[in-house]
């Protein structure tokens, strides 16, 4: 993945580790998904299958994301460069306008490193979704990542789907509820939208827009539901899916004499805490 060049001051010093803080921000209003009765939807499984084909061909991915939106009503903006790899692999980094970047997050399976490159401070083994959640507001770990950015699947059930109308299909997935959307009868059936549910965790939608010739979405909206807690839209460029990604994209080399931050403390500096 491209390095960007190293110097620059603190992410601490009046900004938030993702972006520096823009206006006070007033959101559009989320995607109307359908309402009212609903019925057994026998066609859910080809209709996943085909909204879901090129996601499920993705191994690895690599993105150059353009974030905007707010987290708790406050504007941002932000640039990450991204590298995603199954199982469960990731890898971000928040790009400045100059200098060393703003965080570098890696995450193989359960344990996540994060590095303030600017600050000096490191976070080991952590919980990817804690982490992430701590610089992004969102909570999601390395398999979750690659399935919002791609559109995605984790574990759908077409035999508890729904039908509402002739266009739309609602099908289980996990804790995830997933909406499928053509616009005409005999039209290519898309991922529009998740509605995430998750114990204990902050009911959010994912919503999908601008899909490529390759299948897969090119701005993911995500937002929290009920509060201000975040509403991110995401701008995917320069994708490339299936590259070979090296081992060594996931791992971070930590400089000597780094000084370890805890994650109550990541909290309290970043969005969230803000």
């Amino acid at each position: 993945m491209n390095r960007v060049p190293e110097k620059g001051p603190s992410p601490f010093s009046g900004a938030l580790l993702l972006s520096a803080l823009i206006s006070v921000s007033c959101g559009t209003p989320l995607m109307k998904l359908p309402s009212g009765p609903a019925a057994p939807a026998p066609d859910a499984a080809a209709a996943l299958a085909e909204a879901t084909a090129a996601c499920r061909a993705v191994s690895t991915y690599t993105a150059e994301i353009g974030v905007s939106g707010s987290v708790g009503g406050r504007g941002l903006r932000a640039r990450l460069l991204a590298g995603l790899a199954s199982p469960a692999s990731a890898r971000l980094e928040a790009a400045a306008p100059f200098g060393q970047p703003l965080f570098i997050f890696v995450a193989r399976g359960d344990d996540a490193t994060l590095l303030l490159p600017r600050d000096g401070r490191v976070l080991e083994h952590g919980r990817p979704e804690a982490v992430l959640e701590a610089v992004a507001a969102v909570p999601l770990d390395a398999v979750a990542l690659r399935v919002v950015l791609t559109g995605c699947t984790s574990a759908p059930d077409p035999s508890r789907a729904r039908q509402i109308g002739d266009d739309w299909r609602v099908v289980p997935d996990g804790s995830r509820e997933v909406y499928l959307h053509r616009a005409a009868r005999g039209a290519p059936w898309r991922m529009t939208a998740v509605v995430n549910r998750e114990a204990d965790v902050t009911t959010w939608r994912g919503e999908y827009r601008d899909f490529s010739g390759a299948g897969l979405p090119q701005t993911v909206r995500l937002a929290s539901v009920g509060s201000n807690r975040f509403d991110l839209r995401l701008a995917l460029s320069q994708v490339a899916i299936n590259d070979t990604l090296e081992a060594a994209a996931f791992t971070v080399q930590i400089p000597a004499g780094a000084v370890p931050i805890t994650l109550p403390e990541l909290k309290s500096s970043g969005p969230l805490g803000r």
